[in-house]
């Protein structure tokens, strides 16, 4: 069992750490950590751990165990590897890890914006989509990116809470995606609010604020099907 540090704060970059296990693929297991496992549309983190004496060992990317609590660390490389009970610093790439958590939260605004059931979705760095179950819709790509930065700028609080699955079953309109479903198996089920914008289950890492997310664009709008539509965000960055 790994104690996920980031789903109670999505700031830490940095954690001490036990190693727990090696796996027969190589991956590393830890007491306790701050990459996020790819899960949920959302990629896993890649970084670092630092052993006490000094080697590093890069970390490609991160994803669940078989266990449902177990989360591996998979190395760049097998060339440097821990001993079990070692003791080593974790670091993620921060500045990859916070423009997906600004992506991630603004596709839950582009949710509720289109309040249509989400087939599908993903986030990417600096991008990210999703697709809406959408009967013949005409969606203008002008107006979804107002409606996104109005409420970006707005300064609304990203927060999380949790209810338990039974608490969840007896409000099922809150499960926007069709495709995927809200992690479950501890008994009780995270959720993302966005203050006075959305509210749904979500095990991903978000903002604090939507004005952290910065200003955004509809990148394109594609049918995917006769009741298909992808609708494709990007950050519009800064000259």
């Amino acid at each position: 069992m790994t104690a996920a540090l980031f789903r109670d704060d999505a700031y830490l970059t940095r954690t001490a750490a036990v190693v727990t296990g090696v796996n027969e693929r190589g991956g590393i297991l830890l007491d306790q950590t701050i990459f996020y496992p790819t899960g949920g549309g959302q990629p896993g983190d890649s970084g670092r751990l630092i052993l006490d004496d000094g080697r590093v060992i890069p970390i490609a990317t991160t994803v669940k165990g078989d266990a449902p609590d177990d989360i591996i660390h998979v190395p760049a490389s097998p060339d440097v590897m821990p001993d079990v009970g070692s003791r080593v610093t974790a670091e993620i790439d921060w500045e990859v890890r916070h423009r997906l958590m600004r992506m991630h939260s603004c596709l839950h605004l582009l949710s509720a914006v289109l309040p249509y059931p989400v087939t599908g979705g993903q986030v990417s760095d600096g991008k990210g989509r999703l697709d809406f179950d959408i009967p013949e819709a005409v969606l203008d790509k002008d107006e979804i990116t107002a409606a996104l930065n109005r409420i970006i700028a707005g300064n609304h609080e990203v927060s999380s809470d949790w209810i338990t699955d039974a608490e969840l079953d007896a409000q099922p309109e809150l499960v926007k995606t069709m495709s995927v479903q809200p992690p479950r198996g501890a008994g009780h089920v995270r959720l993302i609010r966005v203050a006075e914008v959305d509210l749904q289950p979500c095990g991903g890492t978000h903002v604090r604020n939507t004005a952290e997310i910065g200003a955004v664009r509809v990148r394109k709008i594609e049918k995917k099907g006769r009741q298909n539509r992808r609708v494709s965000l990007e950050f519009v960055e800064e000259n």
